[in-house]
């Protein structure tokens, strides 16, 4: 096998054990611990966290131990959270959620980073392009990675099956779900009563057991790797303390990324609607908690085939093609989930609707990745931490007006965010096509002057 092949192969299993077990823990925590609002606390404390870290961590980190350590690092602070709902209190959950948060921001970056290196060595190697090597890379990585939503509720599934199931949901409760929804975000749900406390600590040993063989994994298989132009600069005087420290916020001074910031914000807020408001507002309230686990395993299964498959379609159809996909996917299921009013007897329809939002957050996932790699190949760690900022900030807006707003409204602001991304991308590519263009142009002006000059 190749050896950069293998090194994909070796992070993309590491994210797979550890995100089957924060995915789950994730998706249970509001579930779990609902008492004063725990559960949804912690979750807003984490992207607070998450955000905090974004701006600062990230390039220092990478620099200082390099992509794969700083990976094994961050990954550890994932397994602590685990460990933190052994004993789930204020004192133990806000602490972890925190350090999890300071260690995700660098764990994406770093991967990033790693791929979009190896994608490119591979390409220079093997005579490629190097786009399409690392479109493949993350295609073939988020493959792998989504699937762990897969595993991570299929196994809570599995270990809370023997808690009972709810009766027959009265008519007048299914009148208030789906976007007419204006109340379910701040009452208890339909669901079935919490597992006992056996069960929770059967699933909490299962999850940090996967974390932990996730991490050992990583550190001791994954080759380290060194970007080539840091190689070739290497002579050169390193940058300051304070230069890397900010070098996420000077990135920004390049036009192009101030129109980007919102596609990563809007991926922010279209996961945190799929997990906070549709699992709730139309899979909770219309079929019981208890079908969560199942809508999400369509959500991720579609979400991981998709990211193989555009991974390879990329090189044939561009990203450009990719994208519109994406928005008109998300587009057609904004408008219908407006007008649909769920009902048990459509049952179909619920896995549908989450299916289709995996295939365009695929798009999002995989092609935002690559976008970031390849406009900013020189300020890679920078662009990639600017990624999780603003990703990280539409997770904490989503989760901040989640509590006091119908869905409706959520919906359209979801629309807004969506149609202003599209339009800011556009300009991106608009302004990479002129980029394009005027290089040759001003190649044919001066071949015409010499041949002039001769005659």
């Amino acid at each position: 096998m190749d050896r950069s092949l293998r090194n994909v192969l070796v992070v993309s299993l590491g994210f797979l054990l550890l995100f089957t077990a924060y995915g789950g823990l994730q998706s249970l925590q509001s579930s779990l611990y609902s008492e004063e609002g725990l559960g949804v606390t912690v979750l807003s404390t984490l992207y607070g966290a998450m955000l905090l870290s974004s701006m600062f961590l990230p390039p220092l980190l990478i620099r200082m131990l390099g992509c794969k350590w700083t990976v094994v690092l961050s990954m550890s602070c994932y397994v602590t959270f685990s460990l933190g709902n052994f004993y789930a209190s204020w004192y133990t959950l806000i602490p972890t959620s925190i350090l999890l948060g300071l260690g995700a921001a660098p764990l994406w970056s770093a991967h990033s980073t790693y791929l979009t290196i190896m994608g490119n060595t591979h390409a220079k190697k093997a005579g490629k392009v190097g786009k399409d090597v690392v479109n493949h890379y993350f295609g073939m990585f988020f493959l792998i990675f989504q699937s762990s939503g897969v595993w991570g509720n299929l196994i809570s599934s599995l270990v809370f099956g023997q808690t009972p199931t709810q009766g027959a949901i009265p008519e007048e409760q299914l009148l208030s779900c789906g976007a007419s929804d204006c109340l379910m975000a701040t009452v208890p749900t339909n669901g079935t009563q919490r597992p006992s406390q056996e069960l929770v600590y059967t699933l909490l040993g299962i999850y940090t057991g996967s974390g932990i063989l996730g991490v050992l994994l990583v550190a001791l298989f994954l080759e380290p790797v060194r970007d080539d132009q840091q190689k070739s600069e290497g002579e050169k005087k390193p940058p300051s303390f304070w230069s890397t420290l900010l070098s996420t916020f000077k990135l920004f001074r390049d036009k192009r990324l101030r129109f980007l910031v919102l596609l990563p914000m809007y991926s922010g807020f279209e996961q945190a609607f799929l997990a906070g408001d549709y699992t709730r507002s139309y899979t909770t309230c219309a079929l019981g908690i208890h079908f969560v686990g199942y809508v999400m395993i369509c959500f991720s299964a579609t979400n991981s085939l998709c990211s193989e498959l555009y991974g390879r379609l990329s090189q044939y159809t561009g990203r450009i093609a990719l994208y519109a996909l994406g928005a008109v996917t998300h587009l057609s299921c904004i408008i219908a989930l407006l007008l649909w009013k769920p009902n048990p007897d459509q049952l179909a329809v619920f896995f549908v609707f989450s299916g289709l939002w995996g295939i365009a957050d695929a798009v999002w996932q995989t092609q935002n990745n690559v976008l970031f790699g390849v406009l900013f190949e020189k300020n890679k760690e920078a662009a990639f931490a600017n990624y999780r900022l603003w990703e990280a900030l539409g997770f904490v807006i989503a989760f901040g007006y989640s509590t006091f707003l119908c869905v409706s409204v959520k919906l359209y602001i979801l629309l807004g965010v969506l149609c202003l991304t599209m339009v800011a991308y556009g300009i991106v590519e608009y302004m990479e096509a002129k980029n394009l263009t005027r290089p040759l142009a001003v190649t044919k002006a001066a071949e015409e002057t010499e041949t002039q000059t001769k005659m």
